[in-house]
């Protein structure tokens, strides 16, 4: 297994610049917990977002960066109450993995998993995911 470090994809050739086009179901942490992505363990702390993808994968987006990345997907529900959100449209630096690999989500953070053909993601410098290979093709499409 390839453990990725220091890893920057601004620099990498074999990195591409996507898109996330997607709604999520949201509910918000009462305390702290982890929760078992697909990927590996994701800690949070109260008031997290807690995200269920509309592939059914799930996954923890801290408060501070779920405030700045998601809207209400309708006008009735005001940001910060449990429901469906939509992702700003942002782009992200991701490169498609040929072996199986691991990447911590950030400096000391819960380290993440993927096999061959998953994407390893730089949401920005120092800040990391993994997207399985299925899931991907869904919901991402290359930024022109």
């Amino acid at each position: 297994m390839i453990e990725l470090k220091d890893v920057d994809l601004r620099h990498d050739p074999a990195a591409h610049r996507y898109i996330k086009d997607e709604t999520v179901a949201v509910e918000f942490a009462s305390g702290e917990g982890e929760l078992m992505s697909l990927e590996g363990p994701n800690r949070y702390v109260r008031g997290d977002a807690l995200i269920t993808g509309s592939t059914g994968d799930r996954w923890v987006v801290s408060r501070e960066r779920f405030d700045a990345k998601y809207l209400p997907a309708s006008p009735s529900l005001a940001h910060g109450e449990p429901g469906a959100y939509r992702n700003r449209p942002s782009v992200v630096l991701a490169k498609r993995m040929d072996a199986p690999f691991s990447i911590a989500r950030s400096a000391a953070g819960d380290v993440l998993r993927g096999t061959a053909g998953d994407w390893v993601m730089q949401y920005a410098p120092g800040d990391y995911g993994v997207v399985q290979a299925q899931r991907f093709a869904k919901v991402y499409r290359r930024a022109d």
